[in-house]
């Protein structure tokens, strides 16, 4: 078995305060924090290149209809590249902090980024009263499958997710809406894990693992930002997967209060 990929400290602890930990948790993000590397980028990436090399039909789709947004995110990507000193960006490939060169692939904008950033990166789009997922690169899945839920709407996608009822789904939506360009928003989760293995599909109805001896906490810091041009949502999702043991004394005494 390979060495687990986990980072040194997480940086924010979510069940350690109200507003981020009660649903749905939102807040402010940075306009230009929207993308982070961190200690763990170079085990990431080569975990990233290994799977869509591999198996690129499980960690990627995009319907056509998302194909114009998939363009717009890959051109801001760039840009954003462009002012971080670890990346040299040329015309035809990118050479990436740990010293691996990503051919630039135009006509797959989704799969070129996933070699690019931790990030995996889903966009949702508006169609009728909610927003469709219409593309997305997903190398780190925490108990979903994006064969199941491409192409469905934010309900959709939730199945079956606890406490999205009725009435949180209406906030969501509200939330999507509301969205403006340059003010992008986040939220985080925590979930306990006996495994470390960021590459965690499930299907619908299939139960994660209940954790037995609780080693790892796993948390997803997940940003929605609007595109200016198409108006899509980019929802993105960095993961971080940490020793319990890492933690502070005070969360690890919150994670029991939280009910984790």
């Amino acid at each position: 078995m390979s060495a687990p990929i986990l980072q040194e400290r997480l940086p924010y602890a979510p069940w350690m305060e109200g507003r981020t930990w009660r649903l749905p948790g939102i807040v402010p993000a940075e306009p230009e924090g929207w993308l982070l590397r961190d200690e763990a980028f170079a085990a990431q990436m080569a975990e990233r290149d290994r799977l869509i090399a591999g198996r690129p039909a499980l960690v990627h789709d995009l319907l056509e209809a998302g194909r114009g947004a998939a363009e717009e995110l890959c051109a801001l990507v760039l840009a954003r590249l462009r002012a971080d000193a670890g990346y040299r960006v040329g015309a035809d490939a990118v050479l990436r902090p740990d010293g691996v060169e990503v051919a630039l692939d135009a006509g797959a904008p989704l799969l070129t980024l996933g070699r690019l950033v931790q990030e995996d990166l889903c966009l949702m789009q508006p169609r009728g009263d909610e927003h469709v997922l219409t593309g997305a690169v997903l190398c780190f899945p925490a108990s979903w499958t994006l064969a199941q839920k491409i192409g469905k709407p934010l309900t959709g996608i939730h199945v079956p997710v606890p406490h999205y009822d009725e009435g949180m789904a209406r906030r969501v939506q509200r939330l999507f809406d509301a969205i403006r360009v340059g003010q992008p928003l986040m939220r985080f989760n925590a979930l306990i894990y006996d495994d470390p293995t960021l590459h965690q599909p499930r299907r619908e109805g299939e139960a994660r693992p209940r954790p037995v001896e609780k080693i790892y906490l796993r948390s997803e810091r997940q940003v929605l930002m609007r595109l200016p041009q198409t108006g899509a949502v980019l929802f993105s999702i960095h993961t971080y997967v940490v020793r319990i043991a890492s933690l502070t004394v005070a969360e690890r005494e919150g994670l029991a209060v939280a009910g984790l």
